[in-house]
């Protein structure tokens, strides 16, 4: 418990501790003031046992006593203290939607280990990174869901993105039903700043909202939208069930990127090619140097005494210094 009690602790006056430099001479003081006031006086009965009496062996336990009230009033007077910080944000976040492609083809391995893995662990990264942010998060291939609603739990959006994976969603690439289902997330909200990160890996072959659709939305709305082109160039790895197991098969890479530069271009946003993993890294980290939240931390540090615990022992220990000087070591005329 006393070590609780003191845990972090510092001195705001450590200069007085010097004054322990001073228990060395008090010591060799009382020694010889002791020795030079005490008589030898033996007596045949107790010199013939060879023990003293219990008063002759705690005679230095007043000395001992001052010594301790001295060392407590030294610890007070360095002033311990304990410091609490608290921090908390003022300004304005932004409310951030990740829109992420969770279609059949998202399980290319042109990306360590596949696409889908990679985009997750990069969203996770990023998620980190904006603690002050709201973020939600979409999901859609021939059809579009909402993961996870915008939210400052970042442990929860964790969650959600570890869940995502192939098969949720009926199969296909539904850009346009991935946006408006992000963009339908954002449109009610109150903040100045609504972004929407949309990454996907091909291109539009389904849902039932226009992707040219989706966008004028979004502009209607004031949301800008960021777009993820992701995939190599050419053909990429890509498992596929068949009756003898899953074997690896050769797919042609095609990303709309005339449809992703436009619907990035006319929001406001950009858009970005991400071949490879590290290329995927380079573009949250751009994304996120892009959209800086208007957010200034402030700090306040408490400084709390903890000198009075001091105070009291030496209280304690004067008192009974006092008791053992005038009761059982009283000298008698």
């Amino acid at each position: 418990m006393i070590a609780e009690h003191f845990n972090n602790i510092s001195f705001n006056q450590p200069l007085f501790f010097w004054l322990f430099l001073l228990f060395p001479l008090l010591v060799g003081w009382y020694i010889k003031n002791n020795n030079s006031s005490r008589a030898s006086i033996r007596v045949s009965t107790t010199a013939g046992n060879g023990l003293e009496s219990w008063k002759a062996i705690f005679r230095h336990l007043p000395f001992i006593l001052r010594l301790l009230c001295l060392a407590s009033i030294i610890v007070a007077l360095a002033k311990p203290q304990t410091h609490n910080q608290d921090q908390h944000a003022e300004g304005e976040g932004i409310d951030i939607i990740l829109c992420i492609d969770v279609s059949g083809s998202m399980t290319a391995q042109d990306f360590t280990p596949n696409r889908l893995e990679a985009a997750k662990k990069v969203a996770i990264d990023f998620i980190n990174h904006r603690l002050t942010d709201r973020i939600g998060i979409v999901i859609f291939s021939g059809e579009s869901f909402t993961q996870c609603p915008l939210t400052t739990d970042h442990s929860m959006l964790v969650a959600a993105v570890q869940n995502i994976h192939n098969g949720l969603l009926e199969d296909g690439t539904a850009i346009g039903s991935g946006l408006s289902t992000s963009v339908d997330r954002l449109r009610t909200v109150k903040s100045k700043s609504k972004v929407v990160l949309l990454l996907t890996d091909g291109e539009n072959n389904g849902g039932l909202i226009d992707p040219k659709t989706a966008k004028e939305i979004a502009k209607a709305f004031g949301i800008k939208v960021y777009t993820i082109g992701m995939g190599s160039d050419g053909y990429a790895p890509q498992p596929e069930s068949t009756p003898l197991g899953v074997v690896i098969q050769k797919e042609k890479v095609s990303i709309d990127e005339k449809l992703l530069t436009e619907i990035a271009t006319e929001t406001g946003g950009k858009y970005f090619r991400a071949r490879d993993n590290e290329s995927l890294n380079y573009v949250y980290r751009n994304i996120d140097a892009l959209e800086k939240s208007k957010v200034e931390l402030i700090s306040t540090i408490r400084n709390n005494d903890k000198f009075f615990p001091f105070v009291f022992a030496a209280l304690f220990f004067l008192l009974l210094e006092v008791i053992f000087t005038y009761t059982v070591f009283r000298k008698f005329p």
